[in-house]
């Protein structure tokens, strides 16, 4: 994995592994460089907590950079009582399938599915799609 920041928790690597051989790249952010960020890409004008950009394979390139929200992910983790280190690896979790190719707004449950996997072998918390569903 390609780290651009140090405020990342270990696990991260880890998981990594499990998903892939492969090279992700890793931003952390705060909310207002979410929001241009989300803005600019998506032409949504509010922050967000984890974005995703899937590349083109090329040999010995990342296959894509997941930007995680620093400030989103401290909010959250307090406010439902679990570390800012769970916080992350679960938006990394996400971000990290949706640039393998998961969807979970058009499959069948398949990116729920990997995530619940990923959050038992790690002993997260409950995931992204489930508490937003």
């Amino acid at each position: 994995m390609i780290i651009c920041d140090e405020r990342y928790p270990a696990v991260l690597d880890e998981i990594a592994e499990f998903l892939t051989p492969f090279e992700v790249e890793l931003n952390f952010c705060d909310g207002e460089e979410m929001r241009a960020l989300n803005l600019k890409t998506r032409k949504i004008d509010k922050s967000t907590d984890v974005l995703s950009f899937p590349f083109a394979y090329v040999p010995h390139a990342p296959l894509g950079v997941v930007v995680i929200n620093s400030d989103e992910a401290a909010a959250v983790a307090t406010r439902l009582g679990h570390s800012y280190e769970d916080e992350v690896a679960l938006l990394f979790t996400h971000g990290l399938l949706h640039v393998l190719g998961f969807d979970h707004e058009k499959d069948n449950g398949e990116m729920r599915n990997k995530e619940v996997e990923v959050i038992a072998r790690f002993s997260l918390p409950e995931s992204l799609i489930v508490r937003n569903s």
